[in-house]
């Protein structure tokens, strides 16, 4: 109603008829170049027939009323030019407000012929024209656009009706519009005697169409209603419309002004009340405009009470600051990270078992142990709602799956995903955030995550916590515990922020290569779950269900083009990988994919490509990885241990040699061996010497001299206990001068005593046997638990012997007609 009181006063002294001047006289009746036209007051008059056409943005003039122009384009001066003062043009709304240089096709077919009552120059470029509506037309040909448009155009009809028929509804127009006038404060009563003396229902129609404000569509529905009645319907519903909008805001205004809201509602209000004040005077300020907005987005984020107040405090600090203050920047930059944190927005978990289950199977082959804790974590969750998430460490190999498990779980889940790689953080502030009271200060990495996935209980994956560092700056993971601590999270405060974020509904999953390099601390807050890598079986699933379809997709090929025989992917997973996870295998699928690709696009996209062994060998090249056990193991000295590196499991060769010479027996170590390790060499070394007898060996072996003892793969460092059973082995077959079993490898620490103690990784270092050929493993007894953990295609494929002793290991690893090397 803005529009309405702006000018109703100004359209009553031009509901006469309009004085004849240019273009208008009752002298052309029989002109063909002329047009019959009725005023809203019934009087007739002729104007010419092609007449300058004005364009104009978002305005609809109606008969009858006075409206101000402000004119700028080139095309649209030289047409009010060209009408002149006292002449006439046609006025067309544009169906697009951004079209700058509209053709005929942009303009609405219904427009207005206008007399200009005024032309003054602008202060700034254009012209100002006051120009008053005389009647609807509908657009015909289009004469010419340049140098201005020009159209022909005929006008629309009225059609009378009988006025006692439409009295109701012209007498409840009256008195909607009375009634809107009445619940504004700003609307002069002598406004609503002005409505009661327009002369005609249609006049009153176009009267109130021309206030109102209507989207272009509707206000050209009207230009074009020719009819009283259908123009007086539609302004009815408009105004009833407009009475219960204005109903409501005195409702409202009354409530706040007796108290009758809470203070933050009547505080909402009396802003949008001083909006209105200082737009409607002029004094509209760039920086309250700025505090208004701020203000609203912290009422709509349904902030805590804490950061409620934090926020609250800011921003009258804010409006207080002037314009160019160099804090508001900072001031503004943190309500706005305030406002934008999801502090009550949170996505409702989908706890269907039975389709989590299929999501799970659907993106990753195996891995049944990390799919069963999930489901578990639902089931739980579906059963008590209010249980604490836990906190997930998937410990593997690269390649494994582990970051995409994470995505997987937030699928099956129907959460967001958040996802901070913790490789080389050093700085205790990027998972903290930086106090403010530094230059460039933000939050930590945990909030700006949680921020970016837009709800309070999403998947985060801390990724590559095994890769934490510290320096001068903190300790990062000293700052996770609080992090990974439900004790603790659902408190969490970052530096920035400076207000308490609940953590406690996000389901924290870290990753990592290793566990040995995270604090003992920070360890103890997760729940391990080890992911030791795939067998062979495993890879070629893999490879033939999500890699090759992938690859074929990725270099334009479709399956019926490429012919893949399972031979040829057996060969690339034994010769040309030997990694526990299955990157390595796609890099080489990719491969053979871009040579089928370079073999299609030379012999045309009918060719059909047989990748077979033949195909691998020509295109991959020779092999990497052949058998090497029988070259490696088949001499005194050597004998064959198992490890477990970030990388998975490996297979380690232990080579021995003994020198005469010197004094004493002297023992050296080679091949980057750690502490731990040389530790185990020695204690190798010492039992071996206590049991020279029962082994066999003759008295000249520990004659004075050097016992060597060498790892290869020298570059690589190596440490741990596990190779206890191994360095003894060494040691025996190089002083006895006998060969050990070449396909029997061993892991299992020592004591003086001849006992074999339990090790760790026992899953991967059984694949790291399956993968190098090995047919035998020699292990702890106590680590008969473990077995459970490999899959059965590895057990069977494997001859196990758990041995508590080292005279059992050495009695499996030589046999006993093994003859003595010359």
């Amino acid at each position: 109603m803005t529009r309405y009181a702006s000018r109703l006063g100004s359209c009553g002294a031009n509901l006469q008829a309009p004085t004849k001047g240019s273009g208008l006289s009752d002298t052309h009746a029989s002109n063909p170049d002329s047009i019959e036209i009725q005023d809203p007051t019934g009087e007739s008059f002729r104007v010419r027939a092609v007449l300058p056409l004005l364009p104009v943005r978002d305005v609809i003039i109606f008969p009858g009323v006075t409206v101000p122009l402000t004119v700028g384009r080139e095309k649209s001066i030289l047409a009010l030019e060209e009408a002149g003062s006292n002449g006439f043009l046609l006025v067309a709304t544009q169906r697009d407000a951004a079209t700058e240089e509209p053709s005929p096709e942009d303009l609405f077919e219904v427009g207005t012929l206008v007399k200009v009552l005024r032309i003054v120059d602008s202060r700034q470029e254009g012209k100002q024209a006051l120009v008053v509506g005389i009647a609807r037309v509908r657009l015909g040909g289009f004469v010419s656009e340049l140098p201005a448009l020009r159209a022909r155009f005929r006008a629309l009809s009225h059609i009378p009706e009988d006025e006692e028929l439409i009295q109701p509804l012209w007498h409840r127009v009256v008195q909607l519009a009375q009634r809107v006038i009445d619940l504004r404060d700003d609307y002069p009563d002598e406004w609503k005697g002005f409505l009661e003396s327009v002369p005609q229902p249609g006049m009153l129609a176009d009267l109130l169409a021309s206030n109102l404000t209507l989207p272009p569509e509707e206000g050209i529905a009207l230009l074009r209603e020719i009819r009283d009645e259908e123009r007086l319907k539609a302004i009815e519903q408009h105004l009833e419309r407009e009475v219960t909008i204005a109903e409501t805001q005195k409702e409202l205004r009354d409530q706040a002004e007796s108290g009758g809201l809470d203070k933050k509602r009547r505080e909402r209000m009396l802003r949008a009340r001083m909006r209105e004040i200082q737009a409607e005077i002029g004094e509209s300020d760039a920086g309250m405009r700025e505090v208004d907005e701020l203000h609203e987005k912290l009422e709509g984020a349904d902030l805590p009470e804490d950061a409620y107040e934090q926020a609250s405090r800011e921003l009258k600090r804010l409006s207080a600051l002037p314009q160019h203050a160099p804090d508001r920047h900072l001031i503004r930059t943190y309500l706005e990270w305030l406002t934008d944190l999801p502090w009550s927005v949170e996505t409702s978990d989908d706890l269907d078992l039975h389709k989590a289950q299929q999501i799970l199977d659907a993106d990753h082959h195996g891995l049944e142990q990390i799919k069963d804790r999930i489901i578990e974590f639902l089931a739980v969750r579906k059963l008590a709602p209010k249980s604490n998430a836990p906190i997930l460490c998937f410990v593997g190999p690269p390649g494994v799956g582990k970051t995409s498990l994470g995505r997987s779980i937030a699928r099956s889940m129907g959460r967001k995903f958040a996802r901070a790689s913790l490789g080389g953080v050093r700085d205790e502030a990027e998972i903290r955030g930086h106090r403010r009271t530094y230059v460039g200060a933000m939050p930590g990495r945990i909030i700006q995550s949680v921020k970016r996935a837009g709800s309070n209980n999403p998947i985060f994956l801390l990724d590559e916590i095994d890769k934490l560092g510290s320096d001068f700056r903190g300790d990062p993971s000293s700052a996770l515990l609080e992090v990974l601590d439900p004790e603790q999270n659902h408190q969490f405060s970052d530096h920035y922020i400076e207000c308490a974020f609940d953590l406690s509904k996000v389901l924290f999953i870290a990753t990592a290569n290793t566990l040995s390099t995270i604090p003992a601390a920070l360890l103890d807050r997760m729940e391990i779950i080890e992911l030791s890598g795939y067998t062979e079986a495993e890879k070629i699933e893999i490879g033939r269900t999500f890699l090759i379809p992938r690859q074929l997709e990725a270099h334009g090929l479709t399956p019926e083009q490429i012919d893949l025989d399972e031979d040829a992917l057996r060969k690339v997973v034994g010769e040309y990988t030997r990694e526990a996870g299955v990157r390595n295998l796609e890099r080489f699928v990719a491969s053979l994919m871009r040579k089928s690709a370079v073999r299609i696009a030379s012999e045309g996209p009918n060719a059909v490509i047989r990748v077979d062994g033949q195909f691998v060998a020509d295109a991959l090249g020779p092999p990497p990885h052949l058998p090497e056990m029988a070259e490696r193991a088949g001499a005194p000295g050597v004998a064959v241990g198992l490890a477990v590196t970030s990388h998975g499991g490996d297979i380690l060769f232990i080579e021995a040699t003994s020198m005469r010479g010197g004094s004493g027996v002297r023992l050296r170590l080679t091949g980057q061996l750690g502490d731990v390790m040389r530790e185990s060499a020695e204690a190798a070394l010492s039992w071996v010497r206590g049991h020279a007898d029962e082994l066999g060996l003759p008295p000249e072996s520990f004659a004075p001299g050097e016992i060597h003892l060498h790892v290869p793969a020298g570059a690589v460092p190596k440490d741990g206990p596990s190779a206890g059973i191994a360095l003894v082995t060494a040691i025996v077959s190089a002083l006895s001068n006998r060969h050990a079993r070449p396909t029997v490898a061993m892991t299992g620490e020592i004591s003086l005593r001849g006992r074999v103690l339990p090790v760790g990784g026992i899953k991967g270092k059984l694949f790291a046997a399956t993968r190098a050929g090995i047919d035998t493993v020699i292990m702890p007894k106590r680590n008969e638990k473990d077995l459970s953990e490999v899959p059965e295609e590895v057990r069977n494929s494997l001859e196990i012997h758990l041995v508590d002793t080292i005279e059992e290991a050495l009695a499996l690893t030589f046999d006993p007609d093994t003859p003595v090397a010359g």
